[in-house]
């Protein structure tokens, strides 16, 4: 089994994770030791790049922000880095483990879409952005840890759509406090979800009829990764563990009658490193 590291080894990337995206540092415990500074690394920047909508008060400063990112990015990738706390081991890591580009340029666009206002307008726009976003963080998990094959990239991207409407399931509270909404629209206008009230924080009947067809969703695609199992390689597993907290997650969602706004919800597990080590050992995402 993994062991959590000190906040002194980590490096300023580890701690950025260890402290705002928990579950991702706990999974990439069992990565290998020399993958670890990189996948920490990947992490980072996409904390950089998603607090990206939280941190400005008009659109065209999120627009600048992530061109920064782009150009930094240019510059990785033609042999060069910019002296950044996470810009320069993000360019250690594309050029040592030969990251494509095109995935980081994918999930920027995809980060610019957090700047406007409107939700997806339905589950395939949604779906859409979890693909862009979370899959594609898999994607060059994956690249990071050596294990592409067909069967662990298919997997990878089930996983992190998966994962990515479970956060968003998680995040209702967040977002509605910012008058922002990741919910597909046309499920919102049938169900008759009122936006006033769910932007005054209040659960309705309506409301967790949404978020129960979209946790459905979400557990349709961790079996149709789940069905890969058999071809996937062992060393592709880290890239992958998120499954087992979405799991843990939509339990909770479930007990709590999909009301997103409930306190079991929104509660941390503290046992996730024993859920991840359990599956870790058995080799099961």
């Amino acid at each position: 089994m993994a062991h959590d590291t000190s906040h002194r080894d980590l490096g300023y990337c580890g701690g950025e994770v260890r402290t705002h995206d928990r579950d991702r540092f706990l999974v990439s415990l069992f990565a290998p030791a020399d993958r670890r500074p990189d996948l920490f690394a990947l992490y980072a920047f996409n904390l950089e790049v998603a607090k990206t909508a939280e941190l400005v008060s008009e659109p065209i400063l999120g627009q600048i922000r992530l061109q920064w990112w782009r150009e930094a990015l240019e510059e990785a990738y033609a042999g060069g880095g910019r002296k950044h706390q996470v810009a320069e081991p993000l360019a250690e890591a594309i050029r040592s483990r030969r990251l494509d580009q095109a995935p980081f340029e994918r999930l920027l666009a995809a980060r610019e879409r957090d700047l406007e206002p409107a939700p997806p307008a339905d589950l395939a726009a949604l779906e859409r952005y979890a693909e862009d976003t979370s899959a594609t963080l898999q994607l060059l998990a994956l690249q990071i840890l050596d294990a592409e094959t067909e069967a662990s990239r298919q997997a990878a991207r089930q996983v992190g759509i998966a994962w990515a409407l479970t956060g968003l399931l998680r995040a209702v509270p967040f977002h509605a406090a910012q008058k922002r909404l990741y919910l597909p629209e046309d499920h919102l206008n049938v169900a008759g979800v009122e936006r006033r009230a769910l932007f005054e924080l209040q659960g309705s009947d309506a409301l967790s009829g949404v978020a129960m067809r979209l946790a459905k969703r979400a557990r349709e695609r961790l079996a149709e990764a789940r069905r890969l199992r058999g071809e996937v390689p062992k060393a592709a597993l880290p890239a992958l563990l998120p499954a087992r907290l979405a799991d843990t997650y939509l339990a909770r969602l479930e007990r709590a009658d999909f009301d997103p706004f409930h306190p079991l919800v929104q509660a941390v597990p503290g046992w996730r490193a024993l859920v991840l080590g359990r599956a870790a050992l058995r080799g099961r995402y």
